[in-house]
């Protein structure tokens, strides 16, 4: 015997017209047991903290999976996979579709750089019988938070006779550790007063690095020259390869489960290597698509996306011009009919200050991917925004492979705001699309993310790229 439906017509007629926002947890309560490997694969994808590690992290699993260094006049055939190294700070892998280049492209780009502590050119110092390290921080943050927590030394020194030096200290658990150190607060009286932007100057923003004197009674500054002894004798540096240095100070942090129920994920630099992950993992895993896929790592996009691989830089552009060039394509026949995710995160709203978003169209912890038609700030300032045409095309491949998603703004209109790398992309005459996952603590030294909100954004970059709807806009 059928159940009788007791649903009124009212009811009815609010499911079917309104929009009722819900954990995904309330739906689908087994998704989470489903989304646990992936926070494993994710987790260390994560201990790659720099843009040049992700690529130096990456370039060997294409190689695997059978991506080929792109060749300049190469025919590529649907299927074929091929990657692209600039500079070892940005990769673009592509797999060829059944269609041609004219008639589009599916394009990620996400950005591998986040918040750091860049080293000044003439770093090294010493000041009461203590060795330091001057910083200049990279990208938005709050000063504060970067005292007194553990920090790993990253990066590359190019020496005099062209060799590069790859430097990773503070992450192994025999490594020492490095910090910033703060004013004890039974003296802080005065600095407790202040806004909490002038807390802490980026002037004191200076890593403590050692405190033992060479022994030496003939020499000055005994435990800056002990600490470049110890430098030297590892890496074979001068402190003159600080001036042909990139060098940064990271959290130290492992990235590890948050939660007694393993729902989170806590970690430096989520912002936005979820983002590349998510892309990587779907476009190295797409087979022989109906349309090319493309996935970008950016860098700069903390500091403008300026310089020669930052996205206002062309070098994907020109990559996908070299491609084209076999059959004769022009680039901007290809980027017309081309649709571009900027795949970046989005503010969770946290309860903790609730006066900041607007509850109806800020995006929430455990809710699906975000997909957000503008960022910018204020009066939509320095945004892309996306047309109607290009949500909808988006909406329409997302609700077809039943991937849950929700829409997000930057907080209160007034209220603050910030940009991706979305307007960089859009000015080329793509229409391009903001999808991230909503983050706790974006840009603070640990941020949060919620594992089933990752695992679905690898879901819906998956249906991106292996849709074969056409874009007809």
């Amino acid at each position: 015997m059928a159940k009788k439906d007791d649903k009124s017509a009212g009811q009815k007629l609010e499911e079917k017209l309104l929009i009722k926002s819900e954990a995904i947890g309330e739906k689908k309560n087994g998704l989470l047991e489903e989304a646990q490997a992936y926070g494993e694969e994710y987790k260390k994808f994560l201990e790659h903290k720099t843009e040049r590690e992700i690529v130096d992290y990456t370039i060997p699993i294409v190689k695997k999976l059978g991506y080929k260094e792109f060749v300049y006049g190469t025919k590529y055939k649907p299927g074929d996979k091929v990657y692209f190294n600039n500079r070892n700070k940005n990769i673009i892998t592509m797999t060829f579709g059944k269609k041609p280049l004219t008639e589009g492209v599916r394009i990620s780009v996400a950005h591998a750089d986040s918040p750091r502590l860049d080293f000044k050119p003439n770093p090294l110092f010493e000041a009461t019988d203590m060795a330091f390290f001057k910083t200049h921080y990279y990208g938005g943050i709050k000063k504060y938070q970067w005292t007194t927590i553990p920090l790993s030394i990253h990066g590359v020194v190019t020496l005099t006779d062209g060799k590069t030096v790859k430097v990773t200290i503070g992450e192994d658990d025999d490594d020492p550790a490095f910090c910033i150190t703060d004013l004890l607060i039974h003296l802080a009286y005065d600095q407790v007063q202040k806004p909490a932007a002038k807390v802490i100057d980026g002037e004191q923003l200076n890593i403590l690095i050692g405190s033992w004197p060479l022994d030496d009674d003939k020499v000055q500054s005994k435990v800056k020259l002990n600490i470049m002894k110890i430098l030297n004798e590892k890496y074979g540096i001068t402190e003159a390869d600080f001036q042909s240095a990139e060098l940064c100070a990271c959290p130290a942090y492992k990235p590890k489960d948050l939660g007694l129920d393993r729902s989170m994920i806590s970690a430096y630099g989520q912002d936005d290597k979820v983002c590349c992950f998510a892309q990587f993992k779907a476009e190295t895993e797409t087979k022989n698509p109906e349309y090319t896929s493309m996935m970008v790592f950016a860098d700069k996009e903390e500091t403008g996306s300026d310089g020669p691989t930052g996205m206002r830089s062309v070098f994907w552009k020109d990559f996908l011009e070299d491609v084209g060039a076999a059959w004769g394509y022009s680039v901007r026949h290809i980027l017309r009919k081309s649709l571009c995710l900027s795949c970046d995160v989005n503010a969770a709203v946290d309860p903790g200050w609730p006066e900041v978003f607007e509850a109806r169209n800020c995006s929430y912890l455990g809710r699906g991917p975000v997909v957000s038609k503008y960022t910018g700030s204020r009066g939509k300032y320095s945004t892309n925004d996306a047309s109607a045409e290009t949500m909808g095309y988006l909406r329409s491949i997302l609700e077809e492979a039943e991937v849950p998603w929700q829409v997000g703004e930057l907080g209160k209109v007034d209220v603050g705001g910030g940009g991706t790398i979305a307007s960089e992309i859009s000015i080329h005459n793509i229409d391009t699309i903001d999808m991230g996952v909503p983050v706790l603590s974006m840009h603070a030294p640990m941020e949060v993310t919620s594992k089933v909100d990752d695992y679905l954004l690898y879901k819906a970059m998956k249906a991106l790229f292996a849709s074969k709807k056409a874009k007809d806009f």
